[in-house]
């Protein structure tokens, strides 16, 4: 347990903590149903507009280029005003998008809806690891991070359910964006309605405190960019994002070019590949608080999902099997997340949770950004397992961005040890 300095308030009720965990999960989950906005309607639009898969793979582009220049901006931003009222921008950002796509009339048109999205989507990083930080207490920090991870995958798999149910049951994919609209109106209202358990300007507890332990002297607002352990952090979420990109946006038609499987049926991975790895999250949350090295924890999940990822690539499963393997790839993601984040936290100096969480996170944006048109290049030039063996490729990357992080937090950990002694 992280001790408490004499001076720091006394750790609140479980009830008020789990409040706060689960507004921050409907929030974040919200914010990855609208990464999905528009990919499960690629089939839709390229049926009314005759879209390819290059110029789709552009919109989620412009979604991810929005979001990453706004999500590194956004940290300051958090850090100056407080994380809750740009929280409510964000939600109402959502709502715009859901209605201008909805309304679209050509390829500007959703563009502009994207690029909506991507404003909404850029604060959610450090608006949810602040409010969490000062409001949450150390004991339960660890769960408040898997609960976190595990609202975002949620998201991600019920968007295609949704948008694609939506869109299949009224014949319309104008209905599911607006109904996605009127879903953020809605979340936005639980926001307001419990905007005091969200107050991030309460609650500052001593793991994030100027005075708590491991505190520093007052440094210029930049001075964490000179960290090596933040760039390493993003450049972990920049690859991992990268085989993230490829499974959302086209494993589907990939494994129905491979395989000879359904629309229907391969339109299941995404949905599949989240639900495993949120179950990996749950189970993730418990070890993060039990494991000193946690880059270890996220290296072997994270080639364990290369390998499965890569066995898919071969196409030597049978047809159903296929789209089970990819699926279970996302308990190794799944397990990884809440020690990715706290291992974040551990890298970031104290003060500066805002900003450290908003750059290291934008790398999440570059590599939905750069990833999506060029595995959307691959399925336009029938290189269809590439889609699974670039996957593997950008996941063991990751790992040893991951590997590298973890020796420098070490050696942090011990110059400050070195400093007190």
């Amino acid at each position: 347990m992280t001790p408490i300095s004499p001076g720091a308030p006394s750790a609140p009720p479980l009830r008020q903590d789990a409040r706060t965990i689960a507004l921050i999960g409907l929030a974040h989950g919200s914010s990855h149903f609208f990464h999905m906005l528009l990919p499960p309607l690629f089939p839709w639009l390229i049926g009314e507009f005759g879209f390819s898969y290059s110029e789709l793979g552009l919109l989620v582009s412009v979604f991810f280029v929005v979001s990453g220049v706004g999500q590194a901006l956004s940290g300051f931003l958090v850090d100056r005003v407080g994380a809750r009222p740009v929280l409510f921008f964000a939600l109402s950002s959502f709502a715009a998008a859901g209605l201008v796509a909805g309304t679209a009339q050509g390829y500007t048109g959703l563009l502009l809806a994207a690029a909506l999205a991507g404003l909404g989507n850029a604060p959610f990083h450090p608006v949810d690891f602040t409010i969490l930080n000062k409001r949450v207490s150390p004991q339960r920090l660890g769960h408040g991070f898997s609960v976190h991870g595990i609202s975002g995958n949620l998201g991600w798999a019920t968007a295609p359910v949704f948008m694609a149910g939506i869109a299949t049951a009224t014949g319309s994919w104008r209905a599911a964006c607006l109904c996605g609209a009127l879903l953020a109106l809605l979340v936005l209202a639980v926001m307001v309605w419990n905007r005091d358990a969200l107050d991030d300007r309460q609650g500052a507890w001593a793991h994030e405190t100027k005075g708590g332990a491991g505190a520093v002297a007052d440094e210029h607002p930049m001075a964490f960019l000179k960290l090596p352990s933040v760039w390493l952090c993003f450049s972990f979420f920049f690859w991992s994002t990268c085989a993230l990109s490829a499974i959302q946006s086209f494993a589907s038609p990939a494994l129905q070019s491979m395989y000879g499987l359904p629309l229907s049926v391969t339109a299941l991975v995404v949905t599949g590949y989240m639900l495993c790895g949120a179950t990996g999250m749950v189970v993730g949350g418990f070890l993060v608080g039990r494991v000193a090295r946690l880059e270890k924890v996220i290296s072997v999940c994270l080639l364990a999902s290369a390998a499965l990822l890569v066995l898919v690539g071969t196409g030597w499963l049978p047809g159903m099997a296929a789209v089970v393997v990819a699926a279970l790839a996302g308990v190794g993601t799944g397990l990884a997340s809440p020690s990715r984040d706290m291992l974040i936290k551990r890298a970031a100096p104290p003060g500066a949770t805002g900003r450290v969480y908003g750059t290291v996170y934008s790398g999440l944006d570059l590599g939905f950004c750069l990833a999506a048109p060029v595995f959307g290049a691959l399925l336009d030039r029938g290189m269809i397992s590439g889609i699974f063996y670039g996957s593997a490729i950008t996941l063991a990357l990751s790992v040893v961005s991951a590997a590298l992080v973890g020796v420098g937090v070490a050696a942090r950990s011990r110059r400050l040890a070195a400093a007190v002694a």
